[in-house]
């Protein structure tokens, strides 16, 4: 690939990045899009919602990136939480490192990369990329002992800043516990595998069992129940009518000549009747023996102490390992309650199908990948499909395809993987809405470090050469480093393109939020629905922005010795990235959940990864480059790194594995002189409620049509971007609406 190809690649996305941020500042002026640029403050916006047109709001501006650079840590903390904190110091981790990394490696490497060896240099839009890489140094050159000077400076440098990382966020961990007096799930202990008995219902033998062994500690439990599609049509049901509750009489009577956008049907078609003679009937089918024929074997069993529910949950309770299963339960808004009902004995099966699913999906994948090296070769390109040489002779036509469409097409099939992995993580039967984007998280960054990394330079590599050559040199897996020193400085052209499509122009869609402002507008003018406050709650996803940073951070490091050409393109996308998300953090997105920064140790092993690898890579490149010297001493460096790897997981992941029983009990101590315990106490059982229930005014009748209803229950981001199916619940009077009833 020529230079030109990449600066065409770079003006598509600077103009695009340019436009959309431009389309951005002029949205988010505008009254009607405040509950899509501004979740977190909805309650503020409401007072401005009657302010009179003025033209300020059609010029595009850049204040908010001003308030976004502006805003302290104590903001971000208060809006976002502490797993806000850590991706936001994952962003600022990425900017020091390779800020250091980009001065060095400009400076000193590609002088020496581009004047490696005598050659008639051309233009400079007209140099091949490879020019600016390490492929350009001869075999034997005394210049490759700057690139190992450089590679010790790098990985030095990365575990420094790593451990300091590590150090302060693990504070930040002990402080988000001993903080949270109020966090009741310190209490409880969920319990699955409980055996089944005819004499007696699992309330019962949970009861029997607590007593029996923790007489001193246990205080109470409360069983789960199933929650089949009874149970999701009562929550959708349950939703639909809280949307309606706070919606204005004026905003649903209107005139019966008023048709739905969607389907035709007038305003009145649909009628909520007075329930006055259904609230006993709607009684009677929730009582005791009803709920007991419907109890799972689960059960949230609370303590006296924190430090008591500890031991439990760490603690083997019966012989057998698959009964009376404990495990530190989840917070009361993180429970995912559907997972809990599932006999624990098929989670073991439930992995397995998934990790075979896993790898079908990976093989899947090296379809778009093949496709996009296809592209980026357009030699191979041409020589398979001649009649595309007259097409592809077009100088700006030759640019196009091969600097800017393979990186479309490959972010475009990697939308796909989103979703599919936070499915994976719901079958696998995570019990805690935090839990399942962890899962995804690891599976998504896996996912990605194969498909954008590994698979692309395989496959240049297969497409570049005879498939017969190369099958046979993988055979030996001493030659993977050979043949990855290989390719990296070739298709590091192609992660530059990758950085530009699928960084920056990914962020400034991310700020333009596509997806809630389609839902506004469908809520808005298709289903007529007034009620803002059922527009939907959209949470940061984790599971997606993670893996996508750290895959930047994989090419960074990868690359900066190989190819530095790419630090600067990734350097502004991570300054870009920073005010982004700072942004969305504080205005658009709602916290309901978080891990407690579980992020920041996934975070740091990948880091680790990245840099085993960069020196392996880097080895092999020595010894192809017939500099024996300067391979043996990266040898030495990986070791270290190694060590230091292991230094950092036995002196703080046990504080991400499990709290501290010092802390616990000296928490224990302070609430029971400060008379919290009894109030602590009292709040445990109305805390964890699978079903909760709403009131509806029985003085009130409400018209409303059905089209109304179909959206009702997009409550969350998650359920949208898993591909779950979302049924609307409408309810016909038959049962009370004081018993509809949703997780």
């Amino acid at each position: 690939m020529y230079l030109s190809a990449l600066l065409t690649s770079a003006g598509i996305n600077i103009s695009v990045c340019l436009l959309v941020f431009s389309l951005y500042s002029v949205l988010r002026k505008q009254p009607q899009f405040m509950n899509v640029y501004f979740g977190q403050r909805l309650a503020q916006v409401k007072s401005r919602r009657q302010d009179p047109f003025c033209f300020e709001r059609l010029v595009p501006s850049a204040s908010w990136i001003l308030k976004a650079w502006e805003a302290s840590e104590d903001q971000i903390h208060a809006a976002g939480g502490l797993d806000a904190l850590v991706f936001l110091r994952l962003i600022v981790f990425s900017i020091r490192i390779f800020s250091l990394a980009a001065t060095i490696c400009i400076f000193l490497l590609i002088p020496l990369n581009y004047y490696g060896k005598d050659m008639e240099h051309k233009l400079i839009p007209s140099q091949s990329l490879e020019v600016f890489s390490i492929a350009n140094v001869p075999k034997g050159s005394r210049r490759l002992w700057a690139h190992c000077l450089v590679l010790y400076i790098i990985s030095c440098c990365t575990c420094v800043l790593l451990y300091h990382e590590y150090r302060s966020i693990t504070k930040k961990r002990l402080l988000y516990i001993t903080e949270g007096h109020s966090n009741l799930s310190q209490f409880t202990v969920l319990v699955r595998g409980i055996p089944w008995s005819r004499a007696e219902s699992y309330s019962e033998t949970v009861t029997k069992f607590f007593t029996t062994y923790y007489a001193s500690s246990y205080l109470s439990h409360k069983m789960v129940y199933q929650s089949g599609t009874v149970q999701k049509l009562m929550s959708d049901a349950g939703k639909m009518y809280k949307m309606l509750k706070t919606t204005t009489r004026q905003q649903l009577c209107g005139s019966s000549l008023m048709r739905c956008g969607l389907c035709g049907g007038t305003a009145t078609s649909f009628k909520i009747l007075a329930i006055e003679g259904q609230i006993d009937k709607g009684r009677r089918d929730f009582d005791g023996s009803d709920l007991r024929k419907k109890e799972c074997a689960a059960a949230f069993v609370f303590f006296r102490t924190r430090y008591a529910a500890l031991v439990v949950a760490q603690s083997l309770q019966s012989p057998n390992p698959m009964k009376w299963v404990t495990e530190k339960a989840p917070d009361p808004k993180d429970v995912y309650w559907m997972n809990l009902g599932l006999p624990y004995r098929i989670f073991w099966m439930r992995r397995i199908a998934i990790l075979v699913v896993s790898i079908l999906f990976v093989a899947f994948f090296l379809v778009p990948v093949t496709l996009t090296q296809s592209l980026v070769n357009l030699d191979k390109l041409q020589n398979t499909f001649p009649f595309l040489n007259g097409v592809l002779k077009r100088k700006y036509m030759s640019q196009f395809v091969t600097g800017y469409l393979p990186s479309v097409i490959l972010m475009l099939f990697l939308y796909i993987a989103p979703p599919v992995m936070l499915l994976f993580s719901t079958m696998e039967g995570a019990i805690s809405r935090s839990g399942r984007k962890k899962s995804a998280c690891v599976k998504l960054l896996y996912f990605m470090i194969w498909n954008v990394f590994f698979a692309n330079i395989f496959t240049w590599t297969i497409i570049k050469n005879l498939v017969g050559e190369v099958a046979r040199r993988l055979q030996d897996p001493k030659n993977i480093p050979n043949e990855l020193a290989i390719a990296i400085p070739t298709t590091a052209t192609f992660f530059m393109t990758y950085v530009l499509t699928s960084g920056w122009a990914s962020l400034s869609f991310e700020v333009l939020q596509p997806l809630a402002l389609l839902c506004n507008l469908l809520y808005r003018y298709v289903l007529r629905n007034k009620d803002e406050s059922s527009y939907g709650i959209w949470t940061f996803p984790y599971h997606t922005e993670i893996p996508r940073v750290i895959l930047f951070g994989v090419l960074g490091f990868t690359c900066s010795i190989m190819a530095p050409l790419i630090l600067p393109l990734l350097l502004v996308y991570f300054f870009l990235a920073y005010l982004v998300y700072r942004n969305q953090i504080l205005n658009v997105y709602v916290t309901n959940y978080q891990t407690g920064g579980l992020y920041w140790p996934t975070v740091h092993n990948a880091t680790i990864f990245s840099l085993v690898l960069t020196q392996i890579i880097a080895s092999g490149v020595f010894g192809i480059k017939k500099s024996t010297v300067a391979s043996s001493f990266t040898f030495p460096l990986i070791i270290l790194t190694l060590l230091f790897n292991e230094y950092c997981r036995r002196r703080f992941l046990p504080v991400f594995q499990s709290t501290a029983a010092k802390v616990l009990i000296e928490m224990d101590w302070q609430d029971e002189q400060s008379g919290r315990m009894e109030e602590i106490h009292r709040n445990l059982q109305s805390s964890y409620c699978q079903f909760a229930s709403t009131t509806l005014h029985q003085d009130e009748t409400m018209h409303v049509s059905p089209c109304e209803t179909v959206v009702s229950g997009l409550q969350d981001l998650e359920d949208i971007t898993s591909g779950k199916t979302l049924i609307s619940g409408l309810w016909d009077g038959h049962s009370s609406p004081e018993e509809l009833n949703w997780k």
